[in-house]
């Protein structure tokens, strides 16, 4: 097994479209845990979206509501907070994660209830990640659903846990690359670096995003000793 760690720019580069994006993982001083979110977009539905953050969760709205033309698939929450827990997610699921943790129901068990998205050919993974907060410590979870017969019939499910380690963290995107159809993402999580400061984080998840493709980036870093959180919020599009 590697133990290399890519920094967020060289993960990032040269890809025009990694999708959408879930970050988690432990600062490099070991008081932190931190998670990004990020979408990007082809299309003007897509690019029409802002992330809009909401006491500790985030919703994204649309920019211009005279443009949309199919919120299904692009209207959601992809982060709440629900107890000890903070939920990230690319999509609705993040709903059905909360539901089954107020039901004392576990982050697999509710995935194993959804599969990818409906959006034939490109059949887009659904991918998630859950923080367990503790004072003074974490644990995280990430999940990825995605077709496995590339028509859309079959589902695997795969989930990921780890035990946090300091300046490490995990990249896992809905894309492999641009492409059409689009290529699903393949193997384990990427082991990525993490800084200790959320500006820091945030400034090179979005400078090394395609400009062109880049629509929102979400980024939280929380004090794991105080519970103290700050987040950054980017959109390309502001009113």
């Amino acid at each position: 097994m590697s133990y290399v760690r890519k920094s967020m720019k060289r993960a990032l580069a040269g890809n025009s479209y990694p999708g959408r994006g879930i970050v988690i993982g432990k600062s490099s001083d070991g008081r932190k845990a931190m998670f990004a979110y990020f979408i990007m977009g082809r299309s003007e539905n897509s690019r029409n979206r802002v992330f809009v953050e909401e006491g500790e969760n985030v919703t994204i709205y649309p920019f211009d509501e005279s443009k949309v033309e199919d919120p299904s698939l692009i209207i959601y929450s992809p982060v709440k907070r629900v107890g000890d827990d903070i939920i990230v997610t690319n999509g609705d699921q993040t709903d059905t994660i909360e539901e089954y943790l107020n039901m004392g129901k576990c982050f697999r068990c509710a995935l194993n209830t959804r599969k990818f998205e409906p959006d034939a050919p490109n059949y887009t993974p659904r991918i998630s990640g859950i923080l367990h907060l503790k004072r003074g410590s974490f644990t995280y979870e990430m999940s990825i659903l995605k077709s496995a017969d590339g028509k859309g019939e079959k589902c695997n499910r795969f989930t990921f846990d780890y035990e946090p380690v300091n300046g490490t963290g995990h990249f896992l995107h809905t894309y492999e690359k641009d492409g059409s159809p689009l290529p699903t993402f393949t193997g384990e999580p990427e082991r990525v670096c993490i800084p200790n400061d959320v500006h820091a984080f945030a400034r090179e998840i979005w400078e090394n995003l395609n400009a062109d493709n880049r629509i929102s980036l979400y980024c939280r870093a929380v004090t794991l000793r105080t519970w103290q959180e700050e987040s950054v919020l980017i959109n390309k599009y502001t009113k």
